[in-house]
């Protein structure tokens, strides 16, 4: 353990004894530091990890350096979809340890799959624009993006709860009863799939239970019933039979056909014809009804689209965003190795023109660090180099090495007035001219004001000469 007052290296003491600073309070922090990180890994095992997620950041408050806590942070954010916070503490870690991390092999096995690592992104920000269609009151539009995005990205919880959301206010709470239950079983203990489970049961009347279900199949013997015929015996017994003349038979089944005929007219063809035109009515219906339906789904159509071309601005944006992040990280870590191997003027490529705002904290803090040393060093080099470059009267050199001095820190005396020499003693002028004007403006009413003036009337074509021995007041 090191002092975190004068960085000496200490063991059991309860005081430092380089500085004497009190240590038990130091001491406590790690312990707790490590207590929490345990904790959080007990959780994490049984798959409680929002729970995990808690403790993990209790773990880094009392001890941002606790190196497996942060790893095991990332891992759980990894496990709930949250990709880009993963790699963000992966990143600090392996800044904070270079060398023997395991964060290592994470980020290079995450920037191994590229195709992984733009899915993820990508369903990320649909789950934005997802968001933002649900807050503008479109939430068919979000449920059916929604829906994509789990498929591609199974582990995103945020995702689950608010297509459960969704489905909460369509009242379709059995959908929302299974989505959630996807979610319970990524993370167990979640506090908003819990609320939302609740608010399920409070409306079905139904206890929602979460034990995997068993199926057990029983195996029927299926028997033939067999039909039961009756014992007796019915007997029928035949008509008299009657004897008839043939005139009366024909009569009888002339009659016979006209009565059959008659009740097929009367009777069929009238239930033919009503069928017919049933039928004829249910396909206009059921046509009608598909003509109306095509129509309110074109009119959606028309509608999303609109929606959809608004919406391309606003993703594109989002991923130049998440673009810009990951190169101000990696450029973060060039500029630390470049820095930790003494290579300054790398280390300040590295860092221009990068936006501290996309960040996080502890990023921002080693950026400062790199930052404020890199500056202050190569300012001091530069402005050197470009003196021992002006003594040799190599003027051209003299010029590079300041110009990038000035960059630095444009208010330095030294530097200004060795640049404009090194362009008067070239024939620059111009140059020249707007170097000692500079010196003017920015040091007005000096003798060094009054010299660098003396220098623009003579370059200027004035007989005044001016007095050397003020250069250096």
């Amino acid at each position: 353990m090191k002092c975190m007052n004068c960085g000496a290296v200490v063991h059991d003491a309860k005081t430092c004894p380089e500085c004497g600073f009190d240590l038990e309070v130091q001491m406590h922090s790690l312990q707790l530091s490590v207590q929490y990180y345990n904790q959080g890994l007990d959780k994490a095992e049984i798959r409680d990890l929002s729970g995990a997620i808690e403790l993990l950041r209790r773990s880094l408050r009392f001890n941002k350096l606790n190196i497996p806590a942060r790893n095991l942070l990332g891992l759980v954010y990894f496990e709930t979809g949250e990709a880009v916070s993963a790699l963000s503490e992966w990143i600090i870690s392996k800044n904070i340890m270079p060398d023997q991390n395991v964060a290592t092999s994470y980020i290079q096995e995450l920037q191994s799959e590229p195709a992984k690592l733009n899915m993820i992104n990508q369903t990320i920000k649909k789950y934005n624009i997802a968001l933002k269609c649900c807050r503008e009151g479109n939430e068919d539009v979000a449920a059916i993006q929604l829906k994509k995005i789990l498929n591609q990205n199974p582990k995103l919880i945020k995702g689950y709860h608010l297509l459960a959301l969704i489905y909460l206010k369509r009242e379709e709470y059995e959908k929302a009863r299974k989505i959630l239950k996807k979610a319970m079983r990524i993370d167990k203990t979640n506090a908003t799939s819990l609320r939302f489970l609740k608010e399920v049961d409070d409306q079905t009347g139904t206890v929602t239970s979460l034990e995997p279900r068993k199926f057990f199949r029983s195996k029927r013997e299926e028997k033939p019933e067999g039909r039961k015929e009756s014992d007796g015996m019915t007997v029928i017994s035949p008509p008299t039979f009657r004897e008839t003349s043939v005139a009366a038979t024909l009569l009888n089944i002339g009659l016979g056909l006209i009565v059959g005929g008659l009740m097929v007219w009367f009777l069929l063809v009238p239930s033919i014809k009503q069928g017919i035109n049933r039928d004829a009515n249910e396909k206009i219906v059921e046509y009608s009804n598909t003509m109306a339906s095509q129509k309110a789904k074109i009119s959606d159509l028309n509608d999303k689209i609109k929606k959809s071309e608004d919406t391309v601005a606003s993703a594109q944006q989002q991923i130049n965003e998440a673009s810009e992040k990951s190169t101000a990280y990696e450029n973060l870590m060039k500029a630390n190795s470049s820095y930790k191997d003494g290579k300054y003027e790398q280390a300040a490529k590295a860092l221009e023109g990068m936006n501290t705002e996309l960040l996080s904290a502890d990023a921002k803090e080693i950026y400062d660090k790199i930052y404020g040393s890199v500056q202050t060093t190569m300012f001091t080099q530069l402005k050197s180099a470009g003196q021992e470059a002006f003594d040799k009267e190599d003027y051209e050199e003299a010029i590079d090495k300041l110009t990038k001095a000035r960059e630095i820190k444009e208010n330095d005396y030294a530097v200004l007035n060795l640049l404009a020499h090194s362009y008067r003693n070239i024939g620059d002028t111009q140059n020249a001219i707007e170097n000692f004007q500079e010196i003017v403006d920015k040091f007005p009413k000096t003798k060094r004001a009054n010299s660098a003036k003396g220098y623009i009337d003579k370059l200027q074509g004035n007989t005044s000469t001016p007095d050397d021995s003020d250069d250096d007041d």
